[in-house]
């Protein structure tokens, strides 16, 4: 191993290790991968530095904190409810005070607080909702690129859904373990979804969301059911 890697000009390392900033041997469940996170997250909200910025600033350093995260980890992991609420904690501690060494009360929920501001909110972003969106980035991708090696790899190892919008579900011990848990997303991202009807090879007439808030199942549930029973009595 020695000689190959001097051949090859490179070092023996060992796993877990990381590649491009990203975990590479760790399980991706695991809480560890996202020490690294929290560690930014302290640093970038040291208690300390509250003492000398008002709420005002507070407010600011903390909107721009999930800006100075690596959005590779909330884009690719499903942030576990742990790492989430930790992180959180050190958010509310820098907003309203508090930690260790003190104790305040918070104002106001956090529920509240990251409530948009035409809502009576501050506007911070909920950490569990971003990593939503930014996973849903990747369901919206799925669904409308057909080039990329990365698509045909899960086309390959799960299939396509009826219709042609997201992979099978992923319900096999051994799979892709990232890509299964951004799969899981895929019936909450489809109800916030609306289509456009083409040739309507890929979109089904009475489930899917193409003609108002409400699929035609659930708006005309009497024709639906006449329907599916003219099907089965072969009419």
């Amino acid at each position: 191993m020695e000689t190959l890697a001097a051949v090859l000009g490179c070092k023996i390392g060992s796993l877990p290790t990381s590649y491009l900033g990203l975990p590479l041997g760790a399980p991706y469940k695991s809480i560890r991968v996202w020490d690294a996170v929290e560690e930014r997250f302290r640093k970038r909200l040291s208690l300390w530095k509250r003492q000398y910025l008002s709420k005002g600033g507070r407010l600011t350093l903390l909107k721009s904190t999930l800006s100075s995260l690596p959005t590779y980890f909330l884009s690719l992991f499903v942030i576990p409810k742990r790492v989430c609420a930790r992180l959180e904690k050190i958010q509310r501690d820098f907003l309203w005070g508090g930690g260790a060494l003190e104790k305040k009360p918070h104002l106001v929920s956090w529920k509240v607080v990251c409530a948009d501001k035409k809502k009576g909110g501050l506007g911070i972003r909920s950490l569990a909702t971003f990593n939503k969106a930014l996973l849903g980035k990747w369901l919206w991708r799925f669904a409308n690129e057909n080039e990329p090696l990365w698509k045909q790899i899960i086309l390959s190892k799960y299939d396509l859904q009826e219709g042609g919008w997201c992979s099978k579900d992923a319900r096999n011990r051994y799979g892709v373990g990232v890509w299964k848990a951004i799969r899981k997303g895929w019936e909450n991202f489809r109800s916030h979804s609306r289509f456009i009807i083409g040739d309507g090879t890929k979109v089904k007439f009475w489930k899917d969301l193409w003609c108002g808030n409400q699929s035609l199942k659930e708006t005309f549930p009497i024709l639906f059911n006449l329907s599916v029973n003219t099907r089965r009595m072969g009419c």
